[in-house]
């Protein structure tokens, strides 16, 4: 591929948007932004919040931890941690420079102010809407379809800012996803001028790696990446496997340090490349092989991911696993071919593990996506394979990729039961 190409280009700029640093779970985060933008627009400390929110963020929130908080988990949580401590410039990393000072005045502000959380009734999967009051003057900031996307500002009765999204058009501020398709993504792996990438995979190398040390040092959650290191110190599959689902235990247990998300998600940006460190670090790779392979393992989880949605009742997971085992038969000398089989192989496994929210036992369903993908790369390298027509596998990469999408943002989505 040329650097002239307008695939190229949109390549590399779709992993700027997405490999970009978060610290914490990030719809926590996103709630906790909302909120702080919020008491910014508002001018004072509020008297009492309303959080409105789509039922995936709810999911997504109940049951994490939110940093620097001294432990709180929640959505009134992630809410008064905004209002009462964030750094609404900071985005993503909202939370990131609280002072001890600041956790202490996060717990005095959740005690003495009513935060109020309800479902919102909204055509957005990715949905959240902070209102504050004090006396007669409110605030409220809404956003919708990605972290960040900020669609609608108002202070009183006069409105700051206000997007347009319609039925769910935030997304289109973003790359064109279109140009994705396996085969490319490994042209592009094998072409692209590492000066345009490096930066962005160092930092994630950097970050990523960083927390999963962290998270086989220390004590978080259930321990999952500690528990299959136990014994299996040697095996390299079990490290795969252990160094990704500690980064999880760190990160979905309160740890403090940041990381590099992609397709929004902390875990996913752990297990899409973890994996695929540890690899290159085990057989001596050289840092250009690794580079490209990082290319390869993010930009298949976005592929993935595209068709999915940000947010959804399917598992993240089973996405970065196989990515970070494509990156791995990357490092292999595997192209296309391997590659595309071993997407086929590991989502054929593991599409049925279900998103029941941020908390500990990501870690472990992390290790099972990690182990699905390398299973999927093994059965291709042993002359094994699922065929078109087995289960939800359709002829062809591209075509199961699509219908793992449909799965994903319309088969898995919450119908009423019948009375």
């Amino acid at each position: 591929m040329e650097k002239c190409d307008r695939c190229y280009q949109q390549y590399v700029q779709i992993l700027r948007e997405e490999l970009l640093p978060a610290m914490g779970c990030t719809e926590p985060i996103a709630v906790a932004y909302a909120a702080a933008k919020a008491r910014e627009t508002l001018g004072v400390m509020p008297e009492r919040v309303l959080v409105e929110a789509s039922g995936n963020i709810i999911k997504n929130v109940k049951s994490v931890v939110v940093p620097n908080t001294g432990g709180l988990k929640g959505l009134p949580a992630a809410a008064a941690a905004g209002v009462a401590a964030g750094d609404a410039s900071a985005e993503l990393q909202v939370l990131a420079s609280i002072t001890p000072e600041q956790i202490k005045a996060i717990g005095e502000f959740l005690e003495k102010a009513p935060i109020e959380v309800r479902h919102a009734d909204t055509p957005h999967i990715f949905d959240i809407a902070v209102s504050v009051f004090s006396g007669a003057e409110s605030a409220y900031v809404r956003i919708t379809d990605f972290h960040t996307n900020i669609v609608c500002i108002r202070r009183n009765s006069e409105t700051l800012l206000e997007k347009k999204d319609g039925g769910g058009g935030g997304e289109a501020s973003l790359t064109d996803r279109s140009c994705m398709t396996v085969e490319k993504i490994v042209d592009f792996a094998d072409s692209v001028e590492l000066g345009d990438v490096r930066e962005l995979l160092q930092r994630q190398i950097a970050y990523n790696m960083a927390i999963a040390e962290e998270g086989l040092t220390n004590n978080y959650g259930a321990n999952i990446g500690k528990t299959l290191l136990r014994g299996h110190e040697n095996d390299i599959n079990y490290k795969l496997r252990a160094w990704a689902a500690a980064g999880s235990d760190a990160r979905m247990n309160g740890c403090e340090m940041p990381v590099v998300i992609n397709s929004g998600s902390g875990n996913q940006g752990i297990t899409t490349s973890v994996p695929v460190i540890v690899y290159a670090r085990e057989t001596d790779a050289s840092e250009e092989e690794l580079l490209r392979a990082l290319c390869v393992s993010n930009l298949v989880t976005i592929h993935l991911k595209t068709g999915i949605g940000r947010l959804s009742a399917y598992c993240g997971a089973v996405s970065a696993g196989a990515g970070a085992a494509s990156g791995i038969a990357y490092l292999q000398g595997g192209r296309f071919e391997v590659i595309a089989h071993t997407i086929v192989n590991t989502v054929a496994v593991t599409s049925g593990i279900v998103c029941d929210g941020a908390k500990a036992s990501c870690a472990a369903k992390i290790a099972a996506a990690v182990d699905a993908g390398l299973l999927g790369l093994a059965m291709y390298r042993g002359g094994n394979q699922f065929f078109g027509g087995d289960g939800i596998v359709k002829k062809g990469v591209e075509r199961t990729i699509e219908i793992v999408g449909k799965l994903a943002s319309r088969g898995k989505r919450n119908k009423k039961a019948p009375s």
